[in-house]
């Protein structure tokens, strides 16, 4: 009996203050992971960083410290923790092959939510296709058609290409042409486009509209008509001018021509 109980008595001496060691490393470890989650998502709140971006940092930043923090308490019991680092580099090294095209969207997202190519309610062109952003995940971005439909663009993709982003200024140029004939009078042609622009309020004082003839080409005259107006006015002046520009010339006799071609016909003499 007196060996049982000497047994136990070194047992608890040896592995009693291994243990307790042990459960200190990890309630310390955890609350010092917490703190340092909390200080990054300060941190970046402060530089004004979309909440999904912090929540997930914070997310890894608290798992990467509490595995740390296993691995010295399982040390401090006395187990080899190489084996466990190893395991956990070769199955860290898989899962970055596996899915390595998820890691580049998130990468990518992560470039976007940081720099802010663009913003959501902004009308962008990217990766072959146009929308409004509705929504900037970390995988992926969400954008609206015009005519209603929803795209879901990969981040990798978006980044991987030219960004055009209509809705960044505050002010953009509406390009019209308007071809006249070689035989219309070009003063009175570029005195009436002025007067239609001039008429119409959306359109700014500063900068100055552009109107100039730009082209001599086959058919027609042509005329270049920019005007700067307000980008939430961009579509309707574009229309609208288009519009007032055709009932203009119709009304002054300023015709608008179109490709034709002449054909000319021979008569062969028979043959006897």
């Amino acid at each position: 009996m007196e060996n049982v109980v000497a047994k136990l008595q070194e047992l608890v001496a040896t592995w009693g203050l291994k243990v307790l060691a042990a459960i200190l490393i990890v309630v310390i470890g955890r609350l010092v992971a917490k703190l340092v989650r909390e200080l990054v998502a300060r941190l970046m709140r402060r530089s004004k960083v979309d909440e999904t971006l912090i929540s997930f940092v914070g997310s890894l930043c608290y798992i990467g410290l509490m595995a740390f923090v296993l691995i010295a308490a399982l040390d401090k019991l006395g187990v080899h923790t190489a084996s466990f680092v190893g395991i956990i580099a070769a199955a860290g090294l898989a899962i970055g092959l596996a899915l390595q095209g998820s890691l580049a969207n998130f990468a990518a997202g992560v470039l976007m939510i940081i720099f802010k190519p663009f913003k959501v309610g902004d009308f962008v062109e990217a990766a072959g296709t146009g929308g409004i952003v509705e929504e900037i995940e970390i995988f992926t971005t969400r954008l609206k058609t015009p005519d209603n439909k929803t795209i879901i663009i990969p981040n990798a993709k978006l980044t991987g290409d030219n960004i055009v982003n209509f809705s960044a200024k505050d002010t953009r140029r509406v390009d019209l042409v308007a071809g006249v004939s070689y035989t219309d009078d070009l003063q009175k042609v570029k005195q009436v486009l002025q007067e239609l622009v001039a008429a119409d309020a959306r359109v700014l004082k500063d900068p100055e509209p552009t109107i100039a003839v730009s082209e001599l080409a086959d058919s027609s005259v042509n005329f270049v008509v920019r005007p700067w107006v307000n980008k939430d006015d961009y579509w309707n002046v574009y229309f609208g001018l288009t519009e007032a520009i055709k009932r203009r010339f119709d009304q002054e006799g300023i015709s608008i021509p179109f490709p034709q071609q002449d054909v000319h016909l021979f008569q062969s003499g028979q043959a006897g």
